[in-house]
Formats: C-alpha cells, structure tokens, sequence
C-alpha cells in the first residue's frame, strides 16, 4: 500500500513515516526507484504501534532500535524498567518541590545578612577624608547600593553592572582574575601607587566610556575589612554618579597590599 493509505491505516500522518525512515525506525517494504514512491506491507502496522508506544513511553530513538525485533515479554519488561525510572525521577520532584521553599528563605536570608553587613559598613565610614564628598552625597550613594540590594551578592570579586547595580559572586581561583594584569583581553588604562587619598586623582579617571567593560583592581591597606567594603561600594557608587545614562560593566577585586601601600590599576576589555 502507499505511504498515504499506510499512514490512514495507522492513523498518523505521511510525514511521521517519512521520519521514522529517516532515523532507520521503519523503513518502507519497497520504494520505487523511478518515482522514489514509499509502500508499505499491512504488517509493518503492528511495527508502527511498537515504534508509537515506545516513543510516547519516553524511550529514546535508539532504545526503540534497539527494541523493534525483541518480544512482548522483552518490551513488557523494558517499560517496567522505565516506569521505575520515571518514579525514581516523580521522587526526587517531590523532594526538590518539599525543600525549595527552604532553600530560598535560607538564600534569602543569607542575603540579607550581607546587604545588613554592607550597609552597617558604610554607614559607619566616614568618606570625607578618603573621597572628598559631602554625607549628603554619600547618603545617596548608600541609599543606591540599598536600594538595588537584591541583586547584589558580595565577595572579594564584586562585578559592578551601571545599569542594574548588580554585584556577582566569582571564583577567586579562576585564571582571568589571578592574572588580570597581564590579561590579553584587557588594556591597561590607568595606574596610581602609593597613594594617600583617592580623591586626590579620581577626576583623572572618573570619566567612563560608554558602553565599555573596566576591571578595577585595587590594593588596600588591610587595616579594617569593613572599611575595604565600604570604600569599594563609595568607589563604585560614585563611579555610578558621575557617569549617569553610560551603560558601563565594571568589575572591582579588592585585595590586601603587600607592601602596606595603595594601588589602583584600571584595565578596559579590548572587545
């Protein structure tokens, strides 16, 4: 019979058999090599639930392969085989399910714990000295970095997004920023050492390029962690300020100096 009275026979439509040859499921009894016409023998029907059943039971194309020439007790006893798995997976769903809610409040509250910390910090530094600006201006720096809190994770890598103020949590160990200095992808921009107060040169680099990537790699006297935080979040708030409506990715990695004095290096991707 042709494909078109095969397939009414089956109930499916031509291009299924069409498919099912294609990835050597069901191969047509005869194809005429004039016209390319597929026909197909009345028992290959009985082929076609075997393929139909397997496929809508979750079996991939190459365990039904595998199955098409077996008997019903083989096949019997590879469904049971996938049921067993399908109920090992509703299990774990379950427990997934039970313990999401945990899992979220626990992130939750992690999170919360971090801005508490954050924010405690910067509103026990004073800025004046190191930034030369004014508690109204800080405020409203404290008051960004609040405010865009929840997508904010802190570590000794922060990633700085201008457009969402977003911090990201990375790897210390990952190569690009143990070596960032000597990153192909990144130019060097900008360098001062030993210096006392940044307020001294920032306005040589406070102007951003729009649209750029900067890595700000910054070593500090480790005199006060806490500080360390808050000057990172002051310099990148003010970073923010000064550069209103620029869609900027600036990342900042805050470390203790070796040699008990500052440095700063500002690297810019090439891409």
């Amino acid at each position: 019979m042709t494909i078109k009275e095969f397939a009414c026979l089956c109930g499916c439509n031509p291009q299924t058999l069409r498919y099912y040859d294609h990835v050597n499921l069901l191969k047509p009894g005869k194809v005429n090599q004039c016209s390319g016409y597929r026909y197909y023998d009345e028992d290959q029907a009985l082929i076609f639930v075997k393929i139909k059943n397997l496929q809508k039971a979750g079996f991939t194309i190459d365990e039904i392969r595998e199955l098409l020439d077996k008997d019903d007790n083989v096949i019997y006893k590879a469904f049971d085989k996938k049921i067993a798995e399908e109920e090992k997976r509703l299990q774990e769903i379950k427990a997934i399910q039970k313990s999401y809610q945990t899992e979220m409040n626990m992130i939750q509250e992690k999170i919360n714990n971090v801005k508490n910390k954050v924010i405690q910090a910067m509103q026990e530094y004073d800025p004046s000295k190191e930034f030369g600006i004014s508690r109204d201006e800080y405020y409203s720096i404290i008051s960004n970095v609040n405010r865009h809190f929840d997508n904010i994770v802190v570590s000794n890598i922060r990633h700085f997004d201008f457009e969402e103020f977003n911090y990201k949590e990375e790897s210390i160990e990952e190569q690009e920023y143990l070596d960032i200095l000597h990153n192909p992808e990144y130019e060097l921009v900008f360098e001062k050492h030993a210096w006392s107060n940044i307020k001294d040169f920032i306005d040589e680099f406070i102007c951003l390029e729009d649209g750029a990537e900067y890595f700000l790699n910054i070593s500090l006297v480790d005199d006060e962690p806490l500080n360390n935080i808050a000057f990172s979040n002051t310099l990148l708030g003010i970073l923010l300020d000064r550069n209103p409506g620029k869609k900027n990715n600036i990342s900042c990695n805050i470390e203790e100096s070796e040699d008990g004095k500052k440095h700063l290096w500002i690297l810019k991707c090439r891409k």
